[in-house]
This record gives C-alpha cells, structure tokens and sequence, in this order.
C-alpha cells in the first residue's frame, strides 16, 4: 500500500487558505462595512483611506473619522468606536499597522468582523507578514463581508510607466511618450514622489505635458539618474555619460544601481535584437513596456553589432562584481564600463 509523503502532507496542510471575497484595484476602492488594504505600497493605501474617507463625506459630511494604531491599541476601544453616536452619524475607523498589532486589537478585531455594523466603515492596513494571520484568513473566508484592496509594490520601469499614465488619464490630462519616460527616469526610486510629480505638473500646467515641460520642471533632476548616464553610454556620447555620471555621484547615487540600469538596458536590447514582432506582441515575452522595446530598438540602430554588444554586457558584469567589492575602486571601474558602452563594445 502506497505511503503519504510527509513533506506532501505538510506542504498541503500549510496552503494558503483561499480568498472568497472580491479583491479590487486600489483605484476602485469603494465605502463599504470592511476593507482589509494589503500590499507593501504605502502610498497607495494612504490613497485608499483618504479616497473613502472623500466619498463618506460626499455622502455625509458629519462622518466621524477615527484613527487608530493597531501597535498600541487598548482593548475595548474598536466596539466603542463603531458603537451607534448619538444622532447616528456614519463613523469610519482606519487602523494603521495591522501586521504589527499587539494581542488586544487582534481579540477585539476578530470579534468585531462576526458582527460588523452597517454604519461603519472599517479599514484595516496590513502591509505585509505573518502578524495578525488569523485576522486575514477571518476576512478572506467571508467573515464580515468585507473586499480585500491590493496595493501592489510599483517596481519595474513598465509598473512605473503605466502609473504615470493611469494618473494623467484619471485627471483627463494628456502627456507625451517622452515625458511619461523623462518622469519615470527623473523618479525611478520612489512612486510616491513620482505620484507626486505628476500632481504638480497637472496643477502647475495646462494642456498637454511634453518632454520640454518635465525637463523645465525636473531637469535638474532627470540629468543626474542613472537612466540619463546609460542612455549617453549606449547612444555612444561617452562625454555626455561621464558627465552625467559625475553629476549623479556628487548627488549621491550610489555606482550598484548605476551599474544595475546598465545591464537591464543592455539586456533587453539582447533580447530584442533580430525580433521582427511587433513591440506590443514583444511586451508580455521580454517583460517590458512597448515604449522600452521601441527605445531599445533604437539604440540598437545607433551604431551597435552583435559582437560588440556581447563585449558590452561581459564589460557591466565584470563592473557589476566591482562595484560590489570585488575592486578598490569602483568609481573607476563604472567609468571603465562607460567607455566600453559608449564606443559600442569595440575595445
């Protein structure tokens, strides 16, 4: 007779238990008596509460707002705040730090999610961990109707693109290719300042957003990332790039992310070259955006070949390892690497 695996046992006993409740966008959160906002995207929760909070208000501008911290809750104090005022205003209660709550709040949160009240409206933030499990699988099961609001880590250059471009269309603005890309490489580290960016440029400009409007506002800016040095380089403007480089280390920037813009260009040039498919088909099979496929096919045809561009990325690994401590000097080794993209990888 045929024996259990016990790694197979195990393995199935610590699945994660399925969602039953409707999990949305952080852009179409709505009011409602439970939202449990996961995701490690600050910013975007912050988004979600204020956006409730925006459409209660509309609703009843009496709603009573409570903020709680789930890491120094004292017990008792959710089933007072969600208990019937007396002119029965709406409440809504937002708490912060759920994957951090201390004992109290995760007796009292799992007793109020059997029995929910229909004139509140209850966020619970958790940004990520095992802390406050049960909690979740609660919510996840169905236990107070609730709807789960993911807010995903904007990461990649393509997460960051459609961002900008989400932001503008919801404002019913419109923004030119290249300064959807001028934002994303002035704002590559955080999505929040580049949330911000967007909203300053809205507010400060009218009409149509180009390229010249973002490098009035942001040049400064945009010409000292590294997205700035590596299209010098791979354009073949060896001047141009060190130049650049310089003015992104006396910023502050550090040579591993320099060497690591680098190599995602050069790689994704690897994987485009000789593809006849169009940049749209190109996109789910290269993991990049059809705007990134057209630029990488245009530096291609700046003056590239296919022996050149082996030296190249043999040239950024080779950096990559000595800007992680494999050499004394890595400053001189991110210059090395420059002058061999910049002449095409023809040393």
């Amino acid at each position: 007779m045929a024996t259990k695996s016990p790694s197979a046992g195990a393995s199935r006993s610590a699945a994660k238990p399925k969602s039953v409740i409707p999990t949305v966008s952080w852009d179409v959160a709505a009011p409602g008596t439970l939202l449990l906002v996961t995701g490690p995207e600050a910013f975007l929760a912050d988004r979600v509460s204020s956006a409730v909070r925006d459409q209660l208000r509309a609703l009843d501008p009496n709603v009573e707002v409570h903020d709680v911290d789930a890491t120094d809750y004292a017990y008792g104090t959710l089933m007072t705040l969600a208990s019937p005022s007396l002119f029965g205003e709406p409440r809504l209660i937002r708490v912060s730090n759920v994957e951090k709550c201390n004992d109290e709040f995760l007796e009292d949160a799992l007793a109020y999610v059997e029995a929910t009240d229909s004139d509140t409206t209850l966020i619970l933030r958790h940004a990520g961990g095992v802390r406050g499990k049960k909690l979740l699988d609660q919510i996840r099961a169905g236990v107070g109707g609730g709807t789960e609001v993911v807010c995903a880590e904007i990461k990649s250059d393509a997460d960051k693109h459609d961002f900008t471009l989400a932001e503008f269309r919801r404002a019913g603005r419109s923004i030119t290719p290249g300064a959807v890309r001028a934002l994303v490489s002035a704002f590559s580290s955080s999505g929040s300042e580049l949330a911000n960016a967007c909203a300053q440029l809205m507010a400060d400009a009218e009409g149509n957003i180009d390229e010249r409007l973002v490098e009035q506002y942001y040049g400064g800016r945009v010409e000292t990332t590294a997205f700035k040095v590596a299209d010098f380089a791979v354009a073949g403007r060896r001047g141009d790039a060190l130049v650049a480089l310089r003015h992104a280390l006396d910023s502050g920037a550090d040579p591993v992310p320099i060497v690591a813009t680098f190599a995602s260009k050069l790689r994704l040039m690897a994987k485009v070259w000789g593809e006849r498919r169009s940049s749209n088909e190109l996109a789910g099979v290269v993991g990049a955006a059809p705007w990134q496929i057209d630029r990488a096919r245009r530096d291609i045809q700046s003056g590239w070949d296919e022996p050149g561009l082996r030296r190249a990325i043999i040239a950024v690994a080779e950096a990559d390892a000595n800007v992680k401590g494999a050499s004394r000097d890595p400053i001189y080794s991110v210059e090395r690497m420059i002058d061999v993209v910049a002449n095409f990888g023809r040393f």
